[in-house]
């Protein structure tokens, strides 16, 4: 992840080192032409100063004679000459700095003459006038030096334009750059990331048949070991509850079968004509011992199905019957309960697991009269719609809270709502047929009944697609 960031974050500080460096430049090429200007334009003032006073001085000696004139001519003269000499210390092109040492040799020739020729004399004259000349002189040094400021000036200009013009492409190169950056570590990162959450959710789900193996980091491939670990763990608990479930129910079942034939042997006659009272009693364990069968079953298909060793037994069924038949089950508790039903079943003749299709319709009718108050209502309708099984299962009970929507077909849940039943069911009957119906490719979704109540809804298609050993079979 640091080298991550650090690739990321390069091209910006490239980009401002960049920036920085080259506005530092411009910024002491700036500082020293500004200083430039000052200096060499004062010092083109004071060229034009010493040369006035050396006129000056020079009619003044013409005039009176004074030798003292000339000692004052001669200081000012030295300090013409430190002036072009600060001068030549700029930067001066080759131009500049000629004019300049032709303006101090002409101050030089000057002086010379004017302390060998007589005041009054016609040289002298002509000495005076050749002061105008060098002020022309001083004058073309001046406008050198400005026009090269200003050449200096414009080409400031221009690399600061250049520099401005560089950086906006180097930062509508580096943005794209460093969004395509980002993006390839975002995926490098995210993806073993994704991975983890999914084998997270699947661990939560009870899904532990998928290996989890991740290629990225080294910390995140630690991450996915111990989740490998803790999947395998997991799969182990599942394993020994799985066979203790299975071990147990074929425990119960054989009891419970010798019990059930004794019951129905009782309510036969076989011992003897019964008794109403004794009749009675027989009824209510013979009812009991059918919960009982049905409880051992779920928790068989359950356990079988976790194993992953059922498959599906495709054949071609009347529905109606089906139906009929898990109804007259369930008829002692739906009397005892005084349960009415409303029934609307289509003719229909789907292919597809008729074991598994009765213990949807066992759990999901067991699942209303559990939760069904005395001497309510429960609907069952059935009908073909678009090449599927549409299967509607409503009771008139207290209704399924949102918040215990998403939980209810988990295996072992059990929701908060009082039921209405005598019987606490194990909490995998709901489980148990989402199972089956998914195995059917189909769906079981909870809609709002109008009057209240629950309202499940199973889609299974009617035409399965029969096994290929099925079709050997067959053929």
């Amino acid at each position: 992840m640091l080298i991550g960031f650090t690739i990321v974050a390069a091209p910006p500080l490239f980009a401002i080192v960049n920036a920085a460096v080259q506005m530092n430049h411009l910024s002491s090429r700036s500082e020293e032409l500004v200083l430039h200007g000052i200096r060499g334009t004062r010092n083109n003032q004071r060229v034009f100063e010493e040369i006035g006073s050396l006129e000056r001085t020079a009619r003044l000696y013409q005039i009176i004679g004074s030798a003292d004139l000339l000692d004052v001519y001669a200081r000012n003269q030295q300090r013409l000459v430190a002036t072009v000499n600060e001068l030549l210390s700029l930067p001066l092109d080759a131009e500049s700095r000629d004019g300049a040492r032709a303006l101090e040799n002409e101050a030089e020739r000057l002086h010379e003459e004017l302390k060998h020729d007589a005041p009054n004399s016609t040289r002298m004259a002509e000495l005076i006038n050749a002061f105008p000349l060098l002020s022309e002189m001083a004058s073309k040094v001046s406008n050198r030096v400005g026009a090269q400021i200003d050449r200096e000036l414009n080409s400031l200009q221009l690399a600061t334009q250049l520099a401005q013009r560089n950086l906006f492409w180097e930062t509508l190169l580096l943005v794209p750059l460093t969004l395509a950056v980002v993006g390839v570590f975002t995926y490098l990162f995210g993806r073993p990331i994704r991975a983890i959450d999914r084998a997270i959710s699947e661990l939560g789900r009870g899904t532990f048949s998928r290996p989890i193996a991740i290629r990225g980091p080294a910390d995140l491939e630690r991450l996915a070991a111990q989740l490998e670990w803790l999947r395998g763990r997991l799969l182990d608990l599942a394993q020994e509850k799985n066979r203790f479930l299975r071990h147990m129910s074929h425990e119960l079942k054989t009891p419970l079968a010798n019990i059930r034939e004794g019951t129905e042997l009782l309510m036969d006659g076989a011992v003897g004509e019964l008794q109403s009272s004794q009749r009675e009693v027989t009824a209510i364990l013979r009812e009991n011992g059918m919960k009982l069968q049905r409880l051992i079953e779920n928790l068989l298909s359950f356990s079988a199905w976790q194993a992953k060793s059922v498959g599906l037994e495709i054949s071609e069924f009347k529905l109606r019957p089906l139906i009929k038949s898990v109804l007259e089950n369930q008829q002692l508790t739906l009397v005892a309960q005084r349960v009415r039903l409303d029934v609307h079943v289509e003719d229909l003749t789907p292919l597809a697991d008729r074991g598994k299709v009765r213990l949807i319709l066992d759990n999901l009718l067991s699942n209303a009269i559990k939760f069904t108050p005395r001497g309510g209502t429960i609907s069952i309708q059935a009908r073909g719609e678009r090449e599927q099984l549409v299967l509607d299962v409503i009771d008139s009970g207290p209704g399924i809270p949102a918040e215990e929507r998403h939980r209810i077909f988990e295996a072992f849940y059990q929701g908060k709502t009082p039921q209405g039943g005598h019987v606490k069911g194990t909490g995998i009957g709901l489980s148990v047929v989402t199972e089956f119906v998914n195995a059917h490719a189909g769906s079981i979704e909870i809609l709002e009944p109008k009057s209240g109540g629950a309202h499940f809804r199973v889609r299974l298609p009617l035409r399965q697609a029969v096994p290929s050993r099925e079709k050997a079979h067959a053929a």
